[in-house]
């Protein structure tokens, strides 16, 4: 199966679940088990994955886990969408938060989003590993260098 344009205009994270869905689910869960727990639940909602966009072009290199990513540029709308995929539960949560907060934006508006505001503000980096920060890291690395190579062709 290959990525259809429908597969990344479908994907319900940064459409039917917001940034202020994960913001408020943060807030109401006191300890950090729940809040992985939230984690993991939230990397459950990524839309499957074309098992022939695992190629060396689409791996995130930086985690420690295998993580690909694909994107869309939507010419009618202006708009970058994004399909993530990791073999690690947590990561595929993690990847989960990045795609609410930027997917569907128009490179422009992604490039301009402070995702270091909103790792801090949920207070992630204190809570995963090192090499799962850089990880995280290194996704959202791939996607600003994809959000400018879109901006500047725009």
């Amino acid at each position: 199966m290959t990525a259809s344009e429908q597969d990344f205009l479908n994907n319900p994270l940064g459409k039917d679940t917001t940034l202020d869905d994960v913001l408020d689910g943060f807030e109401l869960l006191d300890d950090w088990e729940e809040r992985y727990a939230f984690i993991i639940d939230l990397g459950k909602q990524l839309p499957a994955f074309p098992e022939e966009a695992r190629v060396e072009e689409n791996y995130v290199h930086g985690c420690q886990s295998q993580v690909w990513l694909i994107h869309h540029y939507d010419d009618s709308t202006g708009r970058l969408y994004l399909l993530i995929d990791s073999d690690a539960m947590i990561v595929r949560g993690l990847a989960a938060i990045i795609l609410v907060a930027l997917n569907g934006k128009t490179p422009r508006d992604l490039l301009a989003t402070d995702i270091d505001e909103l790792f801090e503000q949920l207070d992630l980096f204190r809570h995963i590993s090192p090499t799962r920060g850089n990880g995280l890291r290194a996704m959202v690395g791939k996607i600003r260098d994809i959000a400018a190579a879109e901006a500047a062709s725009a």
